[in-house]
């Protein structure tokens, strides 16, 4: 698998990775039936499956501590979140977190595209300026390495 198609079958992961976060938000799925039933899905033949599962299993099971992480460049409590910004944000604060591999541009990309989708008419500023704080601290050498401090 080329560079593009694994790119693009992790963005399709992350599509699908935060319908089913935001899901288990909505209706408390056990992730075990929320994972089947995404693997269902029709767009799943075109996403990164073994990325998907990893990326929902730790947001659900981590979500506590990627709150916590966010919570910090909030400019209001994270319960107002509307759920579809909760779930973009656990996405690509695990992301940021956990998947060095992954640069930070990439992520903050990702994450206000879904936002533009997704959500509310500004979520995608507000996405993008809670995520550069984040990314500032959980990924400050490699921001540093690319002149952005």
């Amino acid at each position: 698998m080329d560079t593009r198609e694994l790119s693009q079958r992790r963005s399709k992961a992350r599509h699908l990775a935060v319908q089913a976060v935001y899901q288990w938000q909505i209706a408390d799925s056990e992730t075990g039936d929320l994972l089947a039933q995404f693997h269902q899905d029709e767009g799943m033949d075109r996403a990164d499956g073994e990325y998907f599962d990893a990326m929902v299993r730790a947001c659900l099971a981590d979500a506590p501590s990627l709150k916590a992480v966010f919570d910090t460049y909030l400019d209001r409590p994270e319960v107002q979140l509307d759920p579809v910004e909760r779930a973009i944000l656990l996405v690509a604060t695990w992301e940021l977190r956990e998947r060095v591999d992954v640069p930070w541009k990439v992520v903050l990309d990702e994450a206000v595209s879904l936002a533009h989708r997704f959500g509310s008419d500004d979520s995608h500023r507000f996405i993008n300026a809670v995520l550069d704080r984040a990314s500032r601290d959980l990924r400050a050498t490699e921001r540093k390495a690319a002149g952005k401090s």
